[in-house]
C-alpha cells in the first residue's frame, strides 16, 4: 500500500481492495478517529471504549508496512519515474485494469444502476484529469503542506485515487516528495498532522456511506479506479513530462509490463483468498 500511494494513478486503497481488507481498514480507522474526538472532549469512558473496538493487531503490522516503504522507497521511485516513466505507467495500468476486475466481483447483488454509477463516475474523473497541467506551488508555508495532506489522505484510502496523484494535481507533489527523501522532519510532520485530521474526518462519512450503501458506493470506488487510467497509460502525463512518443520496441516493453501489473493482482488476490479460507476453517477439536 505505501509503495502504490508514491505513485501517482495508483492507490493504497486499491491495494486494499484486492486483498481484501479495506473495510476493516476503514472500520479500525473510524473507530481511531472517534477515540481522538472523545479525548478532546474528555470523554475517557467513551475514548477506551473506542479503542477496544481498533484491530490493532491488524492496523499497527499495516501502518508500520506501509510508513517503510514510503520512507525507503521514496527516492527509488522518484528516480524511476525519471528513468523509466512509460514501463512503470504499463506496469501500474496492468495493476489497475487487475483490480477494477477484482473490485465489481465484491458487489453484493451487481444491478445494471451499479454500472452507471461506474460509467458515470470513471467518465467524470477521466475528463477531470485532462482539464489541468502539472504545476509546482512555489515556496509554499506550512499550512500549504498541513492542508495538502488532509486533502492527500482522502484520496490515499479510495481505490482508484492516489494521494500521489491529488498532490500531482494541486503542485505539491515533488516538494513531498523532496521532504521524505531529505528527512525534513518539520515538513514531513506538518503533512502527517493534515492527514489525521483528514483522515480522521473522512474515514466518518466513508464508513457510513459503505454501511448503508455497500453496492453503490463499491461501484463508483470501481470508476474511480478504471477513471484514473488516464494519467498511466498511454496518456502518461501522470508520472512522466507529456509528449512523449512509444517506438515499437517501447510498445512490447510497456504491454509486457502492463500484464506482469495484471497477472501479480491476480496472484495477490487469489493469496488473500486462500489465506481467508484458512482462517475461516473450524479447526479440528483437539
Amino acid at each position: 500500500m505505501g509503495t502504490a500511494d508514491l505513485v501517482p494513478g495508483v492507490s493504497g486503497g486499491t491495494i486494499a481492495l484486492v486483498l481484501g481488507i479495506y473495510e476493516r481498514l476503514v472500520s479500525s480507522i473510524r473507530e481511531g478517529s472517534s477515540a481522538l474526538g472523545s479525548l478532546l472532549k474528555g470523554n475517557l469512558t467513551l475514548f477506551k471504549d473506542h479503542l477496544r473496538r481498533v484491530e490493532w493487531a491488524f492496523l499497527l503490522p499495516l501502518l508500520a508496512g506501509i510508513l517503510t516503504a514510503v520512507v525507503a522507497l521514496a527516492s527509488l521511485l522518484d528516480q524511476q519515474l525519471e528513468e523509466q516513466p512509460t514501463i512503470l505507467a504499463g506496469l501500474f495500468f496492468g495493476l489497475v485494469v487487475g483490480s477494477v476486475i477484482i473490485a465489481w466481483r465484491l458487489l453484493r447483488e451487481p444491478m445494471p444502476s451499479h454500472y452507471f454509477v461506474a460509467g458515470a463516475v470513471g467518465l467524470l474523473l477521466f475528463v477531470v484529469l485532462g482539464l489541468g497541467e502539472e504545476a509546482i506551488v512555489q515556496d509554499p508555508n506550512l499550512l500549504a503542506f498541513f492542508g495538502a495532506g488532509a486533502l492527500a489522505i482522502c484520496a490515499m484510502i479510495l481505490p482508484g485515487i492516489s494521494g500521489s496523484l491529488i498532490l500531482l494535481l494541486i503542485g505539491m507533489y515533488p516538494l513531498v516528495l523532496d521532504a521524505v527523501d531529505e528527512r525534513d522532519l518539520l515538513v514531513v510532520g506538518i503533512f502527517a498532522s493534515g492527514t489525521i485530521v483528514g483522515l480522521g474526518f473522512f474515514s466518518q462519512v466513508l464508513h457510513w456511506a459503505l454501511r448503508r450503501h455497500h453496492d453503490v458506493i463499491l461501484a463508483g470506488l470501481v470508476g474511480l479506479m478504471a477513471g484514473s487510467l488516464r494519467v498511466l497509460w498511454p496518456w502518461p502525463e501522470g508520472v512522466a513530462s507529456s509528449g512523449l512518443e512509444l517506438s515499437g520496441d517501447d510498445w512490447i516493453a510497456v504491454l509486457v509490463a502492463a500484464a506482469i501489473g495484471f497477472a501479480v493482482v491476480f496472484a495477490v488476490s487469489r493469496l488473500a483468498e486462500t489465506k481467508d479460507d484458512e482462517i475461516s476453517e473450524p479447526q479440528p477439536a483437539g
